[in-house]
């Protein structure tokens, strides 16, 4: 749902009733992961989806008929090949979709105000978490806590104080990691004699991309960072080459050592590196901090010689084995890349297979999945 937050905090703020659609769980190959959403207000106006094309008109349907008699509904869309006029999936997937009513009325103030506080803090950039109950019993479907970094929380469960307590300390741990998943609490921990399953959806700042190197390829793949929903940095030692005209869609200009600015930046486990500056004087203490840091991606350009040499220099300093297996150099896919453009599309592809898992060969003949499974749910508090 957070990720139509600033629509949907407009609704909240001008006053309109809507029902939202959100998928909660994914099962093979469906288009769209845990957290998108769709949502409908009184008048139709419909935004978002959950599916790219495949189950919009039902789920739309749902949500009017969430909106009309206020009730929370969990609805299940598998395979529907064999009638072409069925509603479901073409792509061989399952789907859960919650709809949860969201009403101004005097029974569902109480779960307004949650998520009008969840969605305000999406919009302007702060970090939350919304985690709402998915599978459990009927009463408790639809409940939602939203979690602040500090671990502190409001709204409710509608189950046992503890179970807040529980619910906020996992929720906090995904928004620790910047991530969207599910968390199921067995009975012990749900404390409501059966277990509870909660979606919790993460809402942090975009991650960071660093582009180390102010250069002619560097302008290409800021402007493919910026795609990507990257806060893009370009860092580069020489003010002549570091400056706004050249960089119109980058968010920060910086003009320092790149080791430098590295060692007084933040940084964290979303956040990606691309040097391409590919000179050994501004390489090699950058790649030699850079590959000690807890980031996600760590990448440098330049030939196989300039590959080797660095490898070399970065051995020769202590950088280890495994911290060399860290760097993805020379940085980019194999996709025959020869202008700036496509060298940034090919270093924005090896990103986003890193980052999903995904293997970088064609998909035509391959018997790789199309999406990639995210993090299992953890179950915590069954009872053994």
């Amino acid at each position: 749902m957070l990720d139509i937050a600033e629509e949907l905090n407009r609704w909240v703020e001008q006053g309109r009733d809507f029902a939202v659609a959100t998928v909660v769980a994914v099962t093979g190959s469906a288009p769209r992961r845990p957290g998108a959403a769709l949502a409908v207000d009184s008048a139709g106006t419909a935004i978002g989806s959950v599916s790219g094309g495949c189950v919009e008109g039902a789920v739309y349907e749902l949500c009017q008929q969430a909106l009309q008699d206020g009730t929370t509904v969990l609805e299940r869309f598998g395979y529907s090949d064999e009638d072409a006029f069925a509603v479901g999936l073409t792509c061989g997937g399952v789907i859960d979709i919650l709809v949860t009513p969201v009403r101004s009325d005097a029974a569902g103030s109480a779960l307004r105000a949650v998520f009008a506080a969840a969605l305000s803090s999406a919009a302007r950039g702060d970090a939350a978490a919304l985690a709402r109950i998915t599978e459990g019993p009927d009463a408790l479907r639809g409940r939602a806590l939203l979690v602040r970094p500090d671990g502190s929380y409001e709204g409710g469960l509608g189950g046992h104080p503890r179970l807040d307590r529980t619910a906020a300390a996992e929720a906090r741990a995904l928004l620790d990691a910047g991530r969207t998943g599910t968390v199921v609490l067995g009975e012990r921990g749900s404390r409501c004699g059966q277990p509870l399953t909660l979606l919790v959806e993460s809402s942090v700042p975009p991650p960071r991309m660093i582009v180390f190197g102010a250069i002619d390829f560097a302008a290409a793949l800021v402007r493919a960072g910026a795609f990507l929903g990257y806060h893009v940095t370009v860092c580069d030692a020489r003010p002549v080459f570091a400056t706004r005209d050249r960089f119109p869609d980058a968010d920060e200009i910086v003009v320092d050592w790149p080791h430098r600015y590295l060692a007084s930046t933040a940084v964290d486990s979303r956040t990606v590196l691309c040097v391409l500056t590919h000179d050994a004087k501004f390489d090699v203490p950058l790649l030699e901090l850079a590959l000690r840091l807890p980031v996600a991606f760590v990448g440098a350009m330049g030939s196989r010689r300039t590959h080797e040499d660095r490898d070399r220099r970065l051995r020769e300093i202590g950088v280890t084995e495994r911290e060399l297996a860290r760097l993805h150099s020379p940085i980019g896919l194999d996709l025959g890349a020869r202008t700036p453009e496509e060298t940034a599309l090919s270093i924005a592809a090896e990103i986003v297979a890193v980052r999903r898992g995904g293997s970088g060969v064609p998909l035509t003949g391959a018997h790789t999945p199309i999406h990639h499974d995210g993090p299992r749910p953890r179950a915590i508090g069954s009872v053994a």
